[in-house]
């Protein structure tokens, strides 16, 4: 399989996404993990209710960065087994994931029969 079409993809999806958490977080260096940051805009607010909203706003960008983190963390796994040529084996069954799966996400783990695992 000719797997440089996906790391292509993969890699394009990597720097989006980064991009996207740059928006509503920062990185942390000591936990090489990615953590939401409150909207500036909404910081020195003092009223009760505006102070709700940038609670829920900041649970919201939790929520998202969470999201965004581990779909991060799928696409870097996916471009190191491509490095290692061993992009597109399922993790369980170990056999070769259906080309059409890894068309709708390269960063697939498992092949169809294993998808829910």
């Amino acid at each position: 399989m000719d797997t440089s079409h996906f790391k292509n993809v993969l890699l394009a999806e990597q720097k989006d996404l980064e991009v996207e958490l740059t928006e509503i977080a920062r990185f942390n260096t000591e936990t090489n993990m990615w953590e939401a940051t409150p909207d500036t805009d909404m910081v020195n607010e003092t009223d009760d209710n505006d102070a709700a909203d940038r609670f829920e706003d900041f649970e919201e960008r939790t929520s998202m960065v969470t999201t965004l983190q581990a779909r991060l963390t799928d696409i870097e796994a996916a471009i190191k087994k491509i490095d290692a040529n061993a992009f597109g084996i399922c993790e369980i069954g170990g056999e070769a994931i259906e080309k059409e799966r890894l068309d709708a996400n390269p960063a697939a783990r498992t092949c169809k029969a294993h998808i829910n695992n």
